[in-house]
């Protein structure tokens, strides 16, 4: 399976994936990773790998059409199967041929704390906050409204009185290191199919 990894920052999800893939226990070929900033330290995984980098910079195009073709394109080039969010920032929104083809997952347990503003810090954060006793992450398909596409598989922690939000997001990026690769290992064996918002696993 020919992947895309789409990331905005440090890549901990990016060399996540990559450490799978060493050991095994990951079967997919990550062929493009695209950056919304130069600066992404991430980036720095990818060439280590030897994997093509792009960086895509929003402020460098004026439409949501044009951004979106420009996140794109390269990924048609190179014949990807699936573009992989992973800790990617920016909203692009979803064209035809790549509808169910986007992956993303998200550090709470969907639809809880999540949308638009809600992502890293500001998730555990208002997790704790909140008081909640569960968290945890959801790995779902990327449609076009901020956290909303149909959810693959979620995962969930248990959190105490006494966690801040940093042991908040230690605990669940353990989830998430579990949680991603063994969504994707179901989509490269074919195991997943979705209706409407019904998504399968066989």
């Amino acid at each position: 399976m020919r992947v895309a990894v789409w990331i905005s920052g440090g890549g901990t999800t990016l060399l996540n994936l990559l450490n799978k893939m060493k050991q095994g226990l990951l079967d997919i070929d990550v062929v493009l990773v695209t950056s919304s900033s130069k600066e992404a330290a991430g980036l720095t995984f990818a060439e280590e790998a030897n994997i093509e980098t792009l960086v895509v910079q929003r402020k460098d195009h004026a439409t949501a059409e044009e951004y979106c073709t420009a996140m794109f394109s390269r990924c048609r080039e190179l014949n990807v199967d699936y573009v992989v969010m992973a800790g990617f920032l920016k909203h692009v929104m979803i064209p035809d041929d790549f509808v169910n083809r986007v992956v993303n997952i998200h550090p709470s347990l969907i639809p809880a704390f999540c949308g638009k503003s809600m992502y890293g810090a500001n998730v555990h954060r208002a997790v704790v906050a909140y008081g909640v006793k569960k968290t945890g992450c959801t790995v779902h398909f990327v449609d076009n409204e901020f956290d909303h596409g149909p959810i693959i598989l979620q995962r969930h922690v248990n959190i105490s009185a006494s966690d801040d939000a940093s042991q908040v997001a230690e605990k669940v990026f353990e989830a998430e290191c579990e949680a991603y690769p063994t969504v994707l290992q179901w989509l490269a064996n074919g195991r997943i199919s979705v209706v409407d918002r019904s998504v399968s696993i066989r």
